[in-house]
């Protein structure tokens, strides 16, 4: 199971820190992602990382401003998102992925969160 918060509002060029809670499972072995989605819009990439290695992957639009981390201890995985755009308006979801390899496809994750809602006023 995979519990998502940290979702609000905030003004273009603030910041928002996103958690995930992954619980029920040993998720050791598994990849994390997080995926938003806008209205109107497909599901979309945003970044993923390696629950061991710590091995991360992003979408060019936020690269430079999110930072995704995981602590394993708690069984957490954080979106650091900074200098935030109205672009940025969507559902935020986590996902598991049942491999060490980080995917940017939505297709290859197994577990999905409920998402949680952020939205950019300008």
């Amino acid at each position: 199971q995979l519990q998502a918060s940290g979702g609000g509002l905030v003004q273009a060029g603030g910041s928002l820190r996103l958690s995930c809670v992954a619980s029920g499972r040993t998720f050791s072995s598994y990849s994390m992602g997080w995926f938003r989605q806008a209205p109107g819009k497909e599901r979309e990439f945003v970044a993923a990382i390696n629950w061991n290695g710590g091995r991360t992957g992003y979408a060019d639009s936020v690269k430079g401003r999110f930072a995704i981390s995981n602590d394993n201890a708690k069984a957490t995985v954080y979106l650091q998102m900074n200098s935030l755009k109205p672009e940025d308006t969507a559902v935020y979801y986590c996902a598991a992925r049942q491999y060490t390899v980080v995917s940017k496809n939505a297709m290859d994750y197994d577990y999905w969160g409920k998402g949680t809602l952020v939205t950019v006023s300008s």
